[in-house]
């Protein structure tokens, strides 16, 4: 992909490195989010302090609502920008 320069000791050292695929985010990641709860879909998760479960592959799809519109502060909280 590209260099990155990685800081090590406490900032005393540099080094390049080459960047790799990052799957830790974004679609990769729910890919294999998706993947996960297909293997493991007859487990059950316990919420509630223990007093509700539910199977993991009957746990709904989140999604992730839009931030256009929003605005965003910056400077200490005395500036602020729309999201676009």
């Amino acid at each position: 992909m590209g260099k990155i320069i990685k800081v090590g000791g406490r900032g005393t050292t540099r080094r390049t490195a080459d960047t790799e695929d990052e799957n830790w985010s974004g679609e990769k990641f729910k890919e294999y989010q998706k993947q996960m709860k297909e293997k493991a879909g007859d487990e059950y998760v316990i919420s509630g302090r223990g007093t509700g479960k539910r199977k993991l592959k009957d746990t709904p799809e989140t999604t992730r609502p839009s931030a256009k519109g929003r605005y965003v502060s910056s400077g200490r909280g005395t500036g602020r920008r729309k999201l676009e």
